[in-house]
């Protein structure tokens, strides 16, 4: 496959969305997953997350915002998104400015959550040291308890966070390692440009 500069959409959140849909359809289970990477005091982390929605905003995922990418994105609001599909041999890495989403879109997300996701969102407090297993267990017996018979509401220190695309590099593998690389960038007037990059 190519990927050339009069094939691609002007707007970067369009052609991801192409993108994700070529996934989709290629392979269903996990076109969403991406890597996030974050950095805090100049060390960095990255992780697997679930992309669960991309529109003219960025790209919104959740989590537990007292976990450890949680605390790294308050301090250091500034965030790495990589998505690859290997059967399709495209990449694309979003990088720009993370903000937390509004409670109220946070409750309406939470709310579409299988249940038993949703205790353990309370169960777990994400990327804290456990004694054992069984204390997770008991923890989720707990939380069943708690809120047994009614909905789950969602934790307060549980949301999403926004990813607000500053530059986006699409990647599409070619033979020889000549591999088509195309990055859009704003320009001085917040206008997207798109620019070929060398493989």
């Amino acid at each position: 496959m190519e990927l050339n500069e009069g094939d691609v959409h002007p707007d970067p959140i369009t052609q991801l969305l192409r993108w994700l849909d070529d996934a989709r359809a290629a392979q269903p289970v996990g076109f969403d997953a991406a890597v996030l990477a974050t950095s805090l005091n100049d060390v960095p982390a990255a992780r697997a997350v679930i992309v669960r929605g991309v529109d003219e905003r960025g790209l919104t995922f959740y989590s537990d915002r007292e976990s450890r990418k949680g605390r790294e994105l308050a301090a250091n609001p500034q965030a790495s998104v990589v998505f690859t599909w290997h059967g399709l041999e495209r990449q694309v890495r979003v990088d720009g400015g993370v903000e937390a989403i509004s409670d109220d879109e946070s409750d309406a997300y939470f709310a579409t959550r299988p249940r038993g996701s949703a205790i353990s969102a309370w169960a777990s407090h994400q990327s804290e040291v456990i004694a054992s297993r069984e204390v997770l267990e008991q923890r989720v017996a707990e939380i069943e308890g708690r809120f047994a018979g009614g909905d789950v509401p969602r934790p307060p220190r549980w949301g999403g966070f926004l990813v607000r695309p500053r530059e986006v590099e699409f990647w599409q593998g070619r033979p020889d390692r000549l591999h088509d690389r195309l990055r859009y960038r704003r320009d001085d007037d917040g206008q997207w440009v798109v620019e070929r990059l060398s493989p």
